[in-house]
């Protein structure tokens, strides 16, 4: 039975993960709304971050930006506190990972 529940679990946690673009979009549409409730237009938010009208006009559409841009993006909005927490303090998964953080 126990093995039956484990299959299961995996198999849930397989489907519900996302895919790369989705993530992506899920962030663009974040930060979309972030700059409307900023009461920003497409274009003062390219000109506040110094990132090209193109390039936020196609992130809020597909996701798709560069490291850098989307950090710029992020101060102009205010929530770069937010990115730079993105990876923070994730805890070990085994021993084994901290053994090798050791090394």
């Amino acid at each position: 039975m126990a093995i039956i529940v484990n299959i299961l679990t995996m198999n849930s946690n397989f489907l519900s993960q996302k895919t790369p673009h989705e993530i992506d979009n899920i962030i663009a549409q974040r930060i979309r709304s972030i700059r409307k409730r900023q009461k920003l237009s497409q274009e003062k938010l390219s000109e506040k971050s110094g990132v090209s009208l193109g390039s936020v006009k196609r992130f809020e559409r597909s996701g798709e930006i560069s490291l850098i841009s989307l950090t710029k993006i992020a101060i102009a909005l205010s929530c770069e506190d937010g990115l730079i927490s993105l990876f923070a303090d994730q805890p070990f998964l085994s021993i084994q990972e901290v053994i090798d953080e050791q090394d």
